[in-house]
């Protein structure tokens, strides 16, 4: 049966590990490279008050990444900057000096020849990576986990790439891609890390500290309590903490990592605590298909390991509820559109608050009514049918039991 499970760290008073690639000059450069994309804006921060007195907490933020670049999520930040990082390498020549307007001339065109960029994807990553190959005038080969939907696919593929659903899940999906990537010497962009591909999953999180700088300036001076971060491979999630982490030190914000029940690696590898991976295999039947990787990225859990302070696997109720509360705001709260990946965070944190079976959770990771707590939504409507189902039909029952 699935359930809302906990695993937590005592928060020792220094970081055992650097931050200067995550922290605020790390974070200037990225926002610099994306700054210089014509199309750049900065994503909003929706203060949600009416929620949070709902809610029992003293503030709630959300940083809307539906609005990123036109692609309706947050990937495309990634993707973008590592893509960036790889051509300056090559170039020679340091990413601060690689502008938009130099990295789509002719002559970085010509200087660079044809490439091909490859990637696996549930959509969102993939249709950066696409975004981004077709502005440089490259190619792009994606490839899906079977049962990726059908809308993602054809983004993709609007993006100009051969794109492709295979019969694997996104770690096989993942490999095959690294074997075609090394058999036809095409350029492979992951966040997924291991022993040998570590640079281009570290500028991949790099570039993820554009939204955490954004939300700290946009902030404007508050400092939250709580961060609730949604992990898949954990890149994302340890870009945020990591930026944070750096910018408030042992003052930083209590951090909550949330996963799906059915893919929960992070959770897994943070439970058992005994310097390995634990791996999640087979199908990983989620709603959340953002997050339904069975493999946590090293270098993301380096800094997780370091700097989180508690672990939750949740069910895919508490996405679909995350939905509807967004969807349909309280009071004058704005409406946030957010897909099933990107409401993971406050359905989890939603629950929490008020559900009594949980209220040794909430005790724990220490909700109360000073609470000031951010979120990110990482990903709008980018599957329209599937959102509409949730929102209208289910996934809705409790029924389960919570497990610390």
């Amino acid at each position: 049966m699935s359930s809302f499970k906990i695993t937590s760290r005592t928060r020792s008073g220094s970081i055992p590990v650097s931050l200067d690639h995550l922290g605020l000059e790390a974070a200037e450069r990225a926002r610099r490279f994306h700054a210089s994309f014509p199309m750049y804006a900065e994503t909003p921060l929706a203060c949600l008050d009416a929620l949070a007195s709902r809610l029992g907490v003293s503030k709630i933020f959300v940083k809307d990444e539906s609005y990123r670049f036109g692609l309706n999520a947050f990937k495309v930040l990634g993707g973008s900057f590592a893509m960036g990082n790889w051509i300056a390498e090559r170039l020679g020549v340091p990413i601060d000096e690689l502008s938009f307007d130099r990295i789509v001339s002719p002559e970085t065109k010509a200087a660079l020849g044809d490439l091909t960029f490859v990637s696996a994807t549930d959509g969102n990553h993939g249709r950066g990576v696409a975004w981004t190959a077709a502005r440089l005038g490259q190619k792009s080969v994606i490839y899906m986990p079977k049962g990726s939907a059908a809308e993602r696919l054809a983004n993709i593929r609007a993006e100009g790439a051969d794109a492709s659903i295979t019969e694997f899940n996104y770690d096989d999906a993942v490999r095959l891609a690294n074997r075609h990537a090394e058999e036809r010497g095409w350029v492979m962009v992951q966040d997924t890390a291991w022993e040998g591909y570590e640079d281009i999953p570290n500028w991949i999180m790099q570039g993820y500290t554009t939204l955490a700088y954004e939300a700290w300036r946009q902030l404007e001076g508050v400092k939250p309590t709580h961060l609730f971060l949604q992990a898949g491979v954990g890149s994302f999630a340890a870009s945020a903490q990591g930026f944070f982490a750096s910018v408030y030190g042992a003052e930083r914000p209590v951090t909550v990592i949330v996963e799906p029940n059915a893919a929960d690696c992070v959770f897994r590898t943070a439970r058992a605590a005994d310097g390995k991976m634990h791996p999640v295999t087979g199908d990983m039947d989620t709603i959340m298909a953002g997050l339904a990787c069975g493999e946590p990225a090293t270098v993301a859990w380096k800094v997780l390991d370091a700097c989180a302070d508690h672990f939750l696997s949740v069910p895919d109720y508490a996405a679909a509820q995350g939905m509807r509360i967004l969807g349909n705001p309280v009071g004058d709260d704005p409406r946030v559109i957010s897909g099933e990946s990107g409401a993971a965070g406050l359905g989890a944190a939603s629950e929490i608050l008020r559900d009594e079976a949980l209220a040794d959770m909430k005790r724990k990771i220490g909700l109360d009514e000073n609470s000031v707590i951010l979120f990110v939504n990482t990903e709008g409507d980018t599957d329209r049918e599937n959102y509409r189902r949730i929102v209208w039909d289910g996934l809705h029952s409790r029924g389960e039991a919570a497990t610390c």
